[in-house]
C-alpha cells in the first residue's frame, strides 16, 4: 500500500494528468453551453496544465518547493480562459501546501492541499458560482479531509476522492439551470476530472486511457453534446458583456502594492463580469468580460507592462454559430423513445436523430420530450413515443416547443417504432413521411414477454407470482413456468399467414446464447417465416418480439 507519494510521484501525476485532459480536450469542450470564444473549456484547461508541464521540462530537481514553484508558476503563465484561470488557482493551492510539506506527502496533507487549492479558487473568481469547478473542487477537497484520517494509503484514498468528484459533478445541472436545460454537466468539471483520473492512473500505474466518464443518469450521453442547439438559440441580448479580455501585467512599476491590485480588481468590476485577477508583484494575470476593454487596458497599464493581449467578440462567434446551425438546418429530423443500449442503437442504425431514455416504469416527461426535440436542427420532428403511457406527454410536448413542429407518430411498442423510422424518406415532404409513418404501424404485430409481479386472475389465466407471462398491448395471450415456451405460445397466438418475419430482441437478463437457441425453436416451429434476434438490452422484458 502507498501511504506517501514523493515528489517524482507528484512530478508524474501531474504530467499523467497533463496527458489524459489533452487526450479528452475535445470532449471536454463539446460539454460547453455557451458557444463563444471563452467556452472552449477542454482546450483552455489543457494548455493551461500544458504551460505548467512545459515549466516543470526545465526544472531539473526532484525536490517539492522547486517541483511546485514551476507548476504554480507555469499553469498561471499559461491560463486561459476562466476555466484555465481557476484551474491555476487550485494547483496554486495545491502547491502551496505541498511546496511547504515532508519529503514525502500523506493523505491528510493531500487533503489539506486540495482544500487549500478550493480557497484560492473560490477567493479567485469575483463572485463564485456553483455548478461549476468551483462545486466540484470544493466537494472533493471536504470529502478528502473527512475521510483523510481513515485512509491512509493512496489506493483507497484517491478513488474514494474521485468518485466524490463524480458526485459533485452530477449535482451540478441541478445547481446552474443553463446545464440542465442543455442535459450536460459542468464542463469544466469534467476537465478536472479528468485530471485527477490522471492522478490516480499515474499512481497505481495504469496506461493513460482516451477516453473519461462525462455523463450522469439525467445527462446526455456523448452523441448528445454536438450541438446545444437550445442554447445557440438564446437571444443575443443574453449576452451583456461583448469581449472577452485577457491579459499579463508584467514588470510592474515598483510602487504598485498588492493593495493596487485588489483596487484593479474592483475597478474591473466596475467594468463588466467573468473577472479574475491574480497574481503577485512580479506578475498578474487579469480576464473579464467587458464592452469596455480598452478601459480595462488603461486601468492596467496604471501598474505595469502589459504582454499577451487577448481580446474576442463574443457576441461576433455567436452570430456565426448561430448561421451556421440555422444553414445546417434540415427539413425534419427524428426522436425515438426507448430503453435499452441495443434498442437506442438499431434506432440510431436507421438514423434516427436522437434517442431519450423512457418505457414500461420510466415515462418521460412532456419538458423531458420538448428539450429532446429542441436539439434535433430540423423544421419537423416526428416523435416515436413507443409506450401507449408516452403518447400523451409527446402530445402535450408540442405546447412546449415553439420553434419546432411536432409530429407524434403514436407507435405503441418498440417494433411499430422500427417500421415508422424504416418508412422515412427524407427527400418527400413532412406530411407525406407522417402517413406513410402511421400506415407503417399497421404492418407490424408485436408481443413482450415479462413475469409477473403479484398473484391476480386476469384475461382467463390464473396466474401466479413469478410465472412468465406473454402479452400484446391490451391483454396477457400466454403463461408458462418457461420463458422459451412463453414466447412460443405468444408467437403462436400472434401470428398471421400474411407474416414472413419474426424478430426476437432479448432483454438485459438473457444471455446471448440462449436467445440464439430460442430464435432455433421458433425457426422450427414457424418453417415458413425467416427468424431474426437481436440484443435489445432492454430492462423489464426478457424478449420483445416482432412480426411482419
Amino acid at each position: 500500500m502507498q501511504k506517501t507519494i514523493n515528489c517524482a510521484m507528484f512530478r508524474k501525476m501531474v504530467l499523467t494528468g497533463a496527458k489524459l485532459l489533452d487526450n479528452n480536450r475535445a470532449k471536454v469542450d463539446a460539454l460547453n453551453v455557451f458557444p463563444v470564444p471563452d467556452g472552449d473549456t477542454g482546450t483552455n484547461m489543457s494548455l493551461t496544465i500544458q504551460s505548467a508541464v512545459k515549466e516543470l521540462g526545465g526544472c531539473t530537481h526532484n525536490n517539492f518547493v522547486e517541483v511546485c514553484d514551476c507548476v504554480s508558476k507555469g499553469a498561471l503563465k499559461g491560463a486561459r480562459g476562466n476555466s484555465g484561470v481557476i484551474l491555476s488557482q487550485i494547483f496554486r493551492g495545491i502547491c502551496s501546501v505541498l511546496r511547504d510539506g515532508k519529503a514525502d506527502i500523506d493523505t491528510r496533507t493531500f487533503a489539506k492541499a486540495l482544500e487549500s487549492g478550493t480557497k484560492i479558487a473560490y477567493n479567485a473568481v469575483s463572485i463564485p458560482k456553483e455548478g461549476t469547478i468551483l462545486t466540484v473542487v470544493r466537494m472533493m477537497s471536504e470529502y478528502a479531509v473527512k475521510i483523510a484520517g481513515r485512509n491512509k494509503d493512496f489506493e483507497t484514498f484517491l478513488p474514494a476522492v474521485i468518485e466524490e468528484g463524480d458526485r459533485a459533478l452530477a449535482k451540478t445541472p441541478e445547481l446552474l439551470p443553463v446545464l440542465k436545460k442543455a442535459g450536460v454537466v459542468d464542463s469544466g468539471g469534467v476537465g478536472l476530472m479528468t485530471i485527477m483520473r490522471g492522478f490516480l492512473a499515474a499512481l497505481v500505474g495504469d496506461e493513460v486511457v482516451s477516453e473519461v466518464p462525462t455523463d450522469t443518469s439525467n445527462a446526455a450521453t456523448e452523441e448528445d453534446f454536438g450541438d446545444n442547439s437550445d442554447i445557440i438559440s438564446m437571444d443575443l441580448g443574453e449576452i451583456q458583456f461583448a469581449y472577452c479580455t485577457e491579459f499579463f501585467v508584467i514588470n510592474l512599476k515598483k510602487s504598485t502594492t498588492l493593495a493596487d491590485i485588489d483596487r484593479l480588481r474592483e475597478r474591473l468590476m466596475s467594468l463588466g463580469d467573468s473577472v479574475i485577477c491574480i497574481g503577485d508583484l512580479e506578475l498578474i494575470k487579469v480576464h473579464v468580460h467587458t464592452n469596455a476593454p480598452g478601459v480595462a487596458l488603461t486601468f492596467a497599464l496604471e501598474l505595469g507592462e502589459l504582454d499577451r493581449v487577448k481580446i474576442e467578440n463574443m457576441l461576433e462567434q455567436n452570430r456565426a454559430l448561430k448561421a451556421k446551425i440555422e444553414a445546417e438546418k434540415k427539413d425534419q429530423g427524428m426522436l425515438a423513445i426507448c430503453a435499452g443500449d441495443g434498442i437506442s442503437e438499431i434506432f440510431k442504425d436507421l438514423f434516427v436523430d436522437r434517442v431519450i431514455e423512457g418505457g414500461q416504469t420510466m415515462n418521460p416527461s412532456a419538458s423531458d420530450i420538448a428539450t429532446a426535440v429542441q436539439k434535433i436542427n430540423a423544421e419537423n420532428v416526428f416523435v416515436f413515443p413507443n409506450n401507449k403511457n408516452i403518447i400523451l406527454a409527446a402530445e402535450q410536448a408540442k405546447a412546449l416547443v415553439t420553434n419546432r413542429i411536432i409530429h407524434v407518430i403514436p407507435s405503441k411498442n418498440i417494433p411499430q417504432g422500427f417500421a415508422a423510422a424504416l418508412s422515412f424518406m427524407p427527400e418527400v415532404s413532412a406530411e407525406e413521411n407522417k402517413t406513410n409513418m402511421i400506415h407503417a404501424l399497421d404492418n407490424v404485430k408485436a408481443g413482450q414477454v415479462t413475469h409477473a409481479v403479484r398473484t391476480t386472475n386476469v384475461n382467463g389465466f390464473s396466474i401466479k407470482e413469478g410465472d412468465i407471462i406473454g402479452l400484446d398491448d391490451k391483454k396477457i395471450l400466454a403463461k408458462s413456468n418457461s420463458i422459451d415456451e412463453t414466447v412460443l405460445k405468444l408467437l403462436d397466438k400472434l401470428k398471421e399467414d400474411s407474416h414472413e418475419v419474426i424478430t426476437l430482441y432479448y432483454g438485459e437478463g438473457v444471455k446471448e446464447e440462449e436467445a440464439s437457441a430460442l430464435a432455433e425453436k421458433v425457426q422450427e416451429a414457424f418453417p415458413d417465416c425467416d427468424v431474426d434476434c437481436h440484443c435489445g438490452g432492454q430492462p423489464v422484458y426478457y424478449y420483445l418480439l416482432s412480426l411482419e
